[in-house]
């Protein structure tokens, strides 16, 4: 499976992010919130740590679910340009999707992202830990919740991209889906599978639907319009529950 246009378009939201800028082990990273005992790692897509929009419901979580979140950077430093955010510009380079990908497959960004989950969990001393995924994110935080990686207590997951059935089939962990109606990326096979499976995981999970609403809605959705607005805000407001339900 892999990335397509709907992963790169979007807008950036306005607002300026209250935490700070350090590390987690090797990771840059942005944290916000001041519980001790309950964090939460955040698997960006592909506009990378820095998206203005991403540490901002960063610090929503962290205020309304009363938890630490950590947005690492798991693209090795790469900052995709915000340009490519949106209709193509005139004169400028398009953005190449696939060899970003390649750059950043699974197979390489996976240590890392267990690494900074093993530290919140085993080293940082945190009682609970969630871990939610956006897009590019997806499949990782599926795969931290498998069965055996005792690495985070919950999971939830927006429009995720790059899953498969056999990520689905290993969780062992509370999970929650956010998807929208229209996502090329989490298919009706995909949902089927989950529908299908979900008896035999005997797991708490929360499947959330959004009509009228596309892929990346949760955090690249235009808040000037109504529905997308309504829609980001539920979809935020759905996560935040998880953690508190689940990291309290």
């Amino acid at each position: 499976m892999s990335l397509s246009s709907c992963c790169t378009t979007g807008f950036r939201w306005e607002g300026t992010p209250k935490g700070k800028e350090t590390t987690l082990g090797d990771n840059k990273a942005y944290v916000t919130g001041s519980n001790k005992d309950a964090a939460v790692l955040i698997v960006h897509d592909v506009w990378g740590w820095t998206l203005n929009n991403a540490r901002i419901l960063a610090d929503h979580y962290a205020e309304e679910a009363d938890v630490t979140v950590y947005l690492p950077d798991f693209f090795g430093g790469e900052v995709v340009d915000l340009d490519a955010l949106g209709p193509p510009k005139e004169g400028a380079k398009p953005f190449d999707l696939g060899a970003f990908i390649g750059r950043n497959s699974k197979d390489i960004r996976k240590p890392e992202i267990f690494a900074a989950a093993t530290k919140l969990k085993k080293e940082l001393g945190y009682k609970k830990v969630g871990a939610i995924g956006f897009c590019y994110g997806g499949w990782a935080v599926f795969q931290l919740a498998a069965k055996g990686n005792d690495l985070v207590d919950c999971i939830s997951t927006a429009h995720p991209s790059l899953l498969e059935k056999p990520e689905i089939d290993a969780v062992n962990k509370p999970f929650q889906l956010i998807i929208p109606e229209t996502d090329p990326q989490f298919t009706k096979e995909l949902a089927d599978h989950y529908f299908q499976v979900l008896p035999s995981l005997k797991l708490d999970s929360d499947y959330r639907y959004f009509p009228g609403l596309v892929h990346g809605f949760a955090t690249r959705g235009d808040t000037s319009d109504p529905v997308q607005k309504e829609g980001l805000e539920r979809a935020k407001d759905a996560a935040v529950s998880w953690f508190k339900q689940y990291l309290h």
